[in-house]
């Protein structure tokens, strides 16, 4: 298949798996998951599964994007934070949702290479930086939504705080082999937490997550 065929199937599968939100569903369909791939892997950018990325990452499986993305319910005039740039995928689908979003990547090369490619690609209301993505950006904040591509071993309470109050954080929570998805409602008398799904991410390295040498 080409590659708009492709995509097409992707949306396709995305749906069949439970994503049904239509503002999700049509920001997939317009970012190029061919662009943020490595060459050597450009033809499975398609497939439903997550792929290497440089510095040990990956980048994810789009039905977890979108599926991340559906919890997230980002509305067009919302400030998301997501923590771990990565490629920038993520970052795109987001950026189409949102009014801005700011984006965090501890390693400079993989944070430097997403700001150049997003940049190139006409993605204008993100803002990035590099640092500690556990202990969020609170020049910034509150944020409508925080949303974590990398798995802790616990909620990071910096990023719970930098939660506008009806503010929703969709995050991996687990050891190294396994975690659970969560959403996690800011409210006023404390977070509201719920059990999505099991998955599988990197490890989520900060001051308020896992130490390098854990």
């Amino acid at each position: 298949m080409d590659i708009e065929s492709q995509r097409q199937a992707m949306i396709a599968l995305i749906e069949e798996r439970g994503v049904t939100d239509p503002r999700v569903l049509n920001a997939m369909r317009r970012v190029p998951r061919e662009e943020f791939v490595a060459d050597a892997f450009r033809d499975r950018a398609y497939d439903d599964c997550a792929l290497p990325a440089t510095e040990g990452q990956t980048i994810s499986q789009p039905y977890m994007v979108a599926a991340m993305t559906e919890l997230l319910a980002p509305g067009p005039s919302d400030r998301i934070l997501e923590i771990g740039t990565g490629t920038g995928y993520q970052c795109a689908v987001l950026s189409l949702l949102a009014r801005e979003v700011v984006t965090i990547e501890r390693l400079p090369g993989l944070a430097e290479s997403a700001a150049e490619r997003l940049t190139r690609m006409g993605y204008t209301n993100v803002e990035f930086h590099v640092g500690d993505g556990t202990l969020g950006w609170p020049e910034r904040a509150p944020y409508d939504g925080i949303i974590v591509t990398a798995g802790a071993p616990e909620i990071p309470q910096p990023l719970y705080q930098q939660l506008a109050m009806g503010g929703r954080l969709v995050i991996p929570v687990g050891d190294d082999s396994l975690q659970t998805l969560l959403l996690v409602i800011r409210g006023e008398t404390g977070p509201e937490i719920h059990e999505v799904s099991g998955c599988r991410f990197v490890r989520l390295i900060g001051a308020a997550g896992w130490h390098d040498d854990a």
